[in-house]
C-alpha cells in the first residue's frame, strides 16, 4: 500500500517524504481545476464545522509558495472513513470527508469540513491526514494533523504531534459562534526527508519557522514575573509572543536599545504581545550577579511589560533552554510565536530603525484575523 507499489526499500528511502501509505489516493477523483478553498460536506452533515486556513512557505517560512496542492482527508462524526455515492471506489478507504485546495498566488488555503472523531475503541488521537503535492517535486509526502484539546492528544502526546512534518502537527482551535477555526502554515520540506536543499540562510539559531515553541523555565529578574520562572510560552495566551535571545557575546549598548523598543511595542499592542529578554551567557555566570545586573538595567530603562530573564546558557538542561536549540556565538535570535507556533524568526539584527520596522511588520503580517472577531463568519 506504499506510494510506489512494490517498492523496494531502497527506492523507498529516495523518494522524498520516505513514501506514504494512501497518499497516492489523492488522484482518485482529483478535479482539473482546484481552488484555493474547498468544502466537504461535513461543513453541513457533520457535529462541529471546522475551518483550517492559512499559508503555505517555502522552507525558510517566509516566501509565499502558489500552486501547491494539498489533499485531505479524515473521520466522521463516529470515527469512520464512512463513504457515499459520490465517494469514488478506488477510494472509499479515505471516505467521503476528502478533497483538494491549491495554495494562491499568496501560499493561501482554507479547508471548511468537520471536525473527525477518534477511531473507535482505539487510543489513536482524532487527526486530519494531508498529502502535500508541490509543482516541481515528484511525488507526494504527508503530514497529519492533531487537535492539541482532544483528550486522546493530550494522553498520548509523547507519541503523537512531534515529527512537525511540514510545519508543528498541533491544531489549536479557537471559536467564532459554532465554528471551530484553526491556523496552520504548512512549511514544504520542514523535517520531510530527502528533500531538495534549498539555499536559505547559512547562519542557524534557534528552532523553524512553522515548529512549535517549547517550554521552559527562564529566572526572570526584572517585569511582570520577577522572581518566578514563569514559562513564556505556558503562561501566556494565544496572541503574539517575541523572545529576544542573546547568549556569550553581548552588546549591552546595543541590547538597551532594543530592550526599549521591544518594551515600547508591547505597551503599545496590549495585551496582543507579550514580549521577553533571554539571556544565556555560559561565561563566568554566577546566578545572584546575573540577576542583579538585569535588575538595573530594567530600573535604568524604566521598562514596564517585557520580562528580563537569564538562563545558565542555552544548552542548559534543568531550565530546559536547550530545547530553543539557541546559537549563543550569534549577536542576538528573535524569535516570534503565536499560539505556541513560531511564525517568524531573525537572527543578528542590529538595533536600527530599519530593523525596528522589520520585527513590527513581521508582527503585523503574522497577526491572526480569527482572533477577538466582533462578528461571527458567514457560514
Amino acid at each position: 500500500d506504499n506510494q510506489v507499489q512494490n517498492a523496494t526499500k531502497s527506492d523507498t528511502e529516495k523518494i522524498v517524504g520516505g513514501g506514504c501509505e494512501g497518499c497516492e489516493l489523492m488522484y482518485v477523483g482529483m478535479p482539473e481545476q482546484i481552488l484555493a478553498e474547498h468544502t466537504s460536506i461535513g461543513w453541513t452533515e457533520g457535529s462541529q464545522k471546522l475551518m483550517v486556513t492559512g499559508k503555505v512557505f517555502q522552507l525558510d517560512g517566509k516566501t509565499p509558495a502558489p500552486n501547491v496542492i494539498i489533499y485531505y482527508w479524515h473521520t466522521d462524526d463516529k470515527g469512520l472513513y464512512s463513504s457515499n455515492d459520490q465517494t469514488p471506489a478506488q477510494a472509499k478507504e479515505h471516505g467521503k470527508l476528502r478533497g483538494w485546495v491549491k495554495s494562491d498566488e499568496d501560499g493561501n488555503y482554507t479547508i471548511k469540513t468537520s471536525r473527525p472523531a477518534a477511531y473507535p475503541d482505539q487510543d489513536i488521537p482524532q487527526h486530519i491526514h494531508l498529502s502535500i503535492k508541490e509543482p516541481d517535486i515528484a511525488n507526494e509526502y504527508f503530514a497529519d494533523l492533531y487537535f492539541d484539546d482532544d483528550p486522546l492528544y493530550l494522553q498520548h502526546k509523547k507519541k503523537y504531534g512531534k515529527a512537525d512534518r511540514a510545519g508543528t502537527e498541533i491544531l489549536r482551535v479557537v471559536f467564532n459562534g459554532n465554528i471551530q477555526i484553526a491556523e496552520h502554515n504548512i512549511i514544504l520540506g520542514l523535517n520531510i526527508p530527502n528533500y531538495p536543499s534549498k539555499s536559505f540562510s547559512e547562519i542557524n539559531s534557534g528552532l523553524n519557522i512553522g515548529e512549535d515553541q517549547p517550554s521552559f523555565i527562564p529566572f526572570h529578574a526584572f517585569g511582570p514575573d520577577k522572581g518566578t520562572r514563569a514559562c513564556p510560552v505556558c503562561k501566556y495566551g494565544r496572541y503574539h509572543g517575541i523572545v529576544y535571545f542573546v547568549g556569550n557575546n553581548p552588546n549591552w549598548k546595543e541590547i538597551k536599545l532594543w530592550l526599549k523598543f521591544l518594551d515600547d511595542e508591547s505597551i503599545s499592542r496590549k495585551e496582543y504581545l507579550k514580549a521577553y529578554f533571554v539571556y544565556g551567557n555560559s561565561k563566568n555566570y554566577d546566578k545572584q550577579t546575573r540577576q542583579t545586573e538585569l535588575e538595573i538595567i530594567g530600573k535604568e530603562l524604566e521598562l514596564q511589560k517585557i520580562a528580563l530573564t537569564f538562563v545558565p546558557s542555552f544548552s542548559d538542561t534543568e531550565s530546559e533552554a536547550i530545547l530553543n536549540k539557541i546559537n549563543p556565538e550569534v549577536e542576538n535570535t528573535f524569535v516570534i510565536y503565536r499560539h505556541r507556533t513560531i511564525v517568524d524568526k531573525f537572527i543578528n539584527l542590529k538595533p536600527t530603525e530599519e530593523n525596528f520596522e522589520k520585527i513590527s511588520e513581521a508582527l503585523n503580517r503574522t497577526n491572526s484575523k480569527y482572533f477577538d472577531l466582533p462578528e461571527p463568519i458567514h457560514e
